[in-house]
């Protein structure tokens, strides 16, 4: 569905092109090569199937969704009882792929994570058990509840899907995906996620309390029995490999690019934030701006695709300064929210 004519954020009409071989400029079927059509079709369905179990929450639903398909990881912050690890459990189930689920606690250890090698005295040589880390989708139930030692077991799996372990590294399979929850530092017997962590992950968002209608309907259908017991996968392993391969096709206009730099230098020169998004950051933004146009079935990125995912994509990983803390209840998103309202977003002419 095309939310605008399309120029020129699909052929560029009106602003620079980019130029391929010998100067020529790069025409729409150059720098989108891939049929989006496929993957809009898949995430409508996806959609529909997590709706059954997540009441209400559409918008958490497709964020979830942009966050797979641009190859990233999602980070669900907010108090317990909300339906966090819920959407978890059905993102996975929806998928026919192994998907583990690792409860963070006080005494979870790294190697719980990544595996560890065990002498086989038969063989008498050492042989790697793989950890929880080992599938498609992994859920971090709670995370922050484990000691940061722990935490930055994922550091590695996160950035790169591999392992390293006494030397040797290991490769996850693909599609790898970390949906990790966590309650509010402020909770007993939890540990805020370093920045380094947090940088890792491509968004955070919030489920917030449901509609009362949603709460109702809840109370309706999911008293009897858990939903989820009758999600059945909707795609496999490939289908989801396929629709990432898809997503990297889509055109962003250098326009574009230009516009999510200088959100970034945005959060680093505002005197609301003593540190603002780092380079990741803009790469994240740009791979779900591409995923949300390919969910809307387009194979150009619009200027709105870009200006409703930066605060979930930038919020988590800035930090309020000394001058914000003062006032009372300022958020990170809160100030991402002013920085996107105050630079210009680009026109089409």
């Amino acid at each position: 569905m095309e939310r605008d004519g399309g120029a020129p954020w699909r052929t560029g009409a009106g602003l620079p092109l980019p130029r391929g071989p010998l100067g020529k400029v790069a025409s729409v079927q150059e720098t989108s090569p891939h049929d989006v059509a496929p993957v809009a079709t898949m995430t409508d369905r996806l959609r529909a199937a997590i709706a059954t179990v997540i009441e209400g929450k559409t918008e958490a639903i497709d964020m979830a969704l942009a966050v797979l398909l641009s190859g990233g990881h999602l980070l669900l912050e907010d108090v317990p009882g909300v339906g966090k690890t819920m959407l978890a459990r059905s993102l996975a189930r929806t998928i026919d792929c192994p998907a583990h689920r690792i409860q963070f606690t006080a005494d979870l250890l790294p190697t719980d994570i990544t595996g560890v090698s065990v002498f086989n005295p038969d063989t008498h040589e050492f042989q790697f058990k793989p950890g929880g880390v080992f599938a498609n989708i992994v859920i971090g139930d709670e995370i922050n509840r484990a000691s940061p030692k722990t935490q930055s077991a994922l550091l590695e799996a996160m950035a790169e899907s591999s392992v390293s372990v006494d030397g040797v590294t290991h490769q996850l399979p693909q599609p790898f995906m970390v949906v990790a929850t966590q309650n509010p530092i402020e909770m007993q017997g939890t540990y805020p996620l370093p920045e380094a962590q947090r940088d890792r992950f491509t968004a955070s968002i919030s489920m917030g309390y449901p509609a009362r209608s949603a709460e109702l309907a809840m109370l309706e259908h999911h008293g009897a029995a858990n939903p989820i017991d009758d999600l059945r996968p909707v795609t496999d392993a490939e289908g989801v490999l396929a629709a990432i391969d898809a997503v990297k096709g889509v055109y962003l206009h250098p326009a574009l690019r230009d516009y999510i730099v200088s959100l970034l230098e945005g959060t680093r020169t505002s005197d609301q934030l003593r540190l603002g998004a780092s380079p990741r950051a803009g790469l994240h933004l740009s791979r779900t701006a591409r995923a949300k146009a390919a969910m809307d079935g387009r194979a150009y990125v619009v200027p709105e695709d870009v200006s409703s995912l930066a605060v979930a994509v930038l919020a988590h990983r800035v930090l309020l300064s000394p001058l914000a803390m003062q006032s009372a209840h300022r958020t990170t998103a809160d100030v991402v929210e002013e920085i996107v309202s105050t630079v210009p977003t680009p026109r089409r002419t």
